[in-house]
């Protein structure tokens, strides 16, 4: 019987993914400590995560048959994309999980920096200010990934055949 190593595989591939987004990151919000900056880094990460969450929906709903059609065409991506959807579970565990929780908890980070901002700027509570924007960057993280997967599930052969198409354009 194969070892499966996916437990130690998924561990190293977070912890290396959540260190290149945190040190992004912190040198973005140590060179601008500005509100305007920062808001766009954490939008920046809340659509990361949607649009992989939107990928990670879309590969266990997308049909195996439409690209092995496309590949007995030659159609490039579709060799990719039939790739993506043997492998759709650990393909959406890493999209949804390790890089939308990693792009939540940074967007949450970069939140409270925010907020501490906002508090010295507006001479309010740090407590008060950083639970709304705290509020305000989960309610757009949810509300974003649930319209993202109802979209994903209604394109999710269109979906993954781009993502596809990127992956076969960066393998050669």
């Amino acid at each position: 019987m194969k070892k499966d190593n996916w437990i130690l595989k998924a561990f190293l591939l977070t912890f290396f993914i959540a260190l290149f987004f945190n040190a992004f990151s912190n040198i973005i919000t140590n060179k601008f400590d500005n509100i305007i900056v920062l808001t766009l880094l954490s939008i920046i990460f809340i659509l990361i995560g949607i649009i992989f969450d939107i990928i990670g929906t879309a590969v266990l709903t997308a049909e195996e048959s439409t690209f092995h059609a496309k590949s007995s065409k030659r159609i490039k991506g579709a060799k990719e994309g039939v790739y993506l959807i043997k492998n759709g579970s650990r393909i959406a565990s890493i999209c949804n999980d390790v890089i939308g929780d990693i792009c939540g908890i940074v967007s949450g980070s970069i939140s409270a920096m925010i907020g501490l901002l906002l508090s010295n700027k507006l001479n309010i509570s740090p407590v008060i200010s950083i639970l709304i924007i705290s509020s305000i960057i989960s309610s757009l993280t949810v509300g974003g990934k649930a319209i993202g997967k109802k979209y994903a599930i209604k394109n999710s052969d269109d979906i993954i055949f781009k993502v596809a198409k990127v992956l076969n354009k960066i393998k050669k």
